[in-house]
């Protein structure tokens, strides 16, 4: 079992930045590829970034490559997501998500544990 606590939301400026963090409980977190998610008022929950249990692979969507990055400290047993040069459609809740299996990272349904999400507002 995993729980997953989302962090650093909150309210930035159109070209400013965040950092969300995802704190884990359980001794298996480096066995965990991890995922962050997000959904917009009145739309789907979309996939943002993953990375590899290792840290080594990463993956991005389209909309918030070059401007996003995801990182992994396992020692901590936190997944974070900083979020440089933000755009009003960024505005949404993002959730952190683990699953076992490294395939799929951009498919929701396949992870296996969610947090309970933190809201993130960009003001333009």
């Amino acid at each position: 079992q995993v729980q997953l606590v989302e962090s650093g939301g909150g309210l930035a400026q159109s070209g400013g930045s965040l950092r969300l963090s995802c704190a884990a409980s359980g001794r298996t977190f480096n066995r965990y590829t991890m995922g962050w998610f997000r959904q917009a008022p009145g739309k789907e929950r979309n996939f943002v970034a993953a990375i590899s249990w290792g840290g080594g692979t990463t993956y991005y969507a389209d909309s918030v490559k070059g401007r996003f990055t995801i990182s992994r400290d396992n020692a901590k047993n936190t997944v974070y997501l900083q979020m440089n040069s933000l755009k009003s459609e960024d505005t949404a809740v993002y959730y952190c998500a683990a699953k076992r299996v490294s395939r799929s990272v951009g498919d929701g349904s396949s992870y296996d544990y969610w947090g309970q999400g933190t809201q993130v507002t960009v003001s333009s």
